[in-house]
């Protein structure tokens, strides 16, 4: 059995019946903790020995954009953790009818145990989570997506064996993804380099909390329109589509902007040799990164998308 420490109680109690809105509203150690709990569950899981902690809960699963990581991880992960999951798409709520989002949250409050939403805007799931009285967690929203970041860092310390010091390139748009990733990646010291063409920059505002929360780690973070500089000397290389979901209308103009900023072999030249590829998923072969590097012997994309599972199943274990 694992000894669990007076610092990791302390930790455990805090996160109970938290809301998991923004990584910035977690503490570096509190991370490290969920990032630790991820990769024993993941152990226990392995070896059939996963206790069913959350044995008679149930999450709510509200979907507002389409999924398949992330339905199907948190389903998943209810069920080895013992409990129940519910798929509810918003459109067949009364909440896709105009009930408020008071009497929404008042009501899924009665019951359940939590609720993962996925949804168009950040503000609707905080207001959300202000009315509800179970832990909220964000499945996706217009400006963070921290599950998938917390699933990114710990792929990163399962290869790299640490995450401190480490050199992280994240090359593409500065969208939702970037944020959470970027935010995680300055709570655990690494030395982030985000590339991002004229016009589809990192949120400012972010940015400059970003380097904050990097600078108290021992970790830096800055912004550059050169991919080759961002990636130079990398130990992680990592990006996004060009076009989320909802911006399809931008795809052309989006190719054009984006086009000096595709991963492929000529530019993961200037990384170090063992370098780790990564990419949230779905991903477009060929435009955002080519077929031979996310195919390639260098990539992780398969092995990340796997631990969204064992660092969602450490977030509902502690929240929940």
């Amino acid at each position: 059995m694992v000894k669990v420490g007076v610092a990791e109680t302390d930790i455990a109690q805090g996160l109970k019946g938290r809301d998991l809105l923004t990584l910035l509203d977690y503490t570096s150690g509190e991370l490290t903790y969920l990032l630790d709990k991820a990769l024993q569950m993941k152990k226990a899981t392995a070896e059939g020995n996963l206790p069913p902690l959350l044995a008679g809960k149930t999450l709510g699963m509200i979907f507002e954009k389409h999924s398949t990581r992330t339905r199907i991880s948190f389903e998943v992960g209810m069920i080895h953790l013992g409990g129940h999951a519910m798929f509810m798409n918003a459109r067949d709520l009364q909440i896709g009818r105009g009930e408020s989002i008071y009497d929404t949250g008042h009501v899924l409050s009665e019951y359940l145990d939590g609720v993962m939403i996925r949804a168009n805007s950040h503000e609707m799931v905080k207001e959300l989570a202000t009315h509800t009285t179970v832990p909220v967690i964000n499945g996706l929203t217009d400006i963070f997506h921290p599950c998938q970041a917390l699933a990114d860092l710990l792929t990163i310390k399962e290869v790299k064996g640490s995450l401190a010091g480490l050199k992280l390139a994240y090359v593409g748009d500065g969208n939702n993804v970037a944020h959470s990733l970027v935010i995680a990646a300055a709570h655990m010291g690494m030395k982030v380099a985000v590339a991002t063409p004229v016009g589809f920059e990192f949120n400012p505002n972010l940015l400059v909390k970003a380097k904050a929360i990097a600078s108290q780690n021992g970790g830096s973070v800055y912004e550059t329109t050169n991919p080759i500089e961002a990636v130079s000397d990398a130990d992680v290389v990592y990006t996004d589509v060009w076009a989320s979901m909802g911006q399809e209308q931008e795809a052309q103009a989006r190719l054009k902007a984006f086009k000096a900023f595709q991963i492929n072999d000529k530019l993961v030249a200037h990384a170090k040799k063992d370098y780790l590829f990564l990419h949230c998923l779905p991903a477009h072969r060929e435009e955002e990164v080519a077929t031979s590097v996310i195919d390639g012997p260098n990539s992780y994309v398969f092995q990340q998308a796997g631990n969204r599972l064992h660092a969602q199943k450490a977030v509902l274990a502690s929240l929940l």
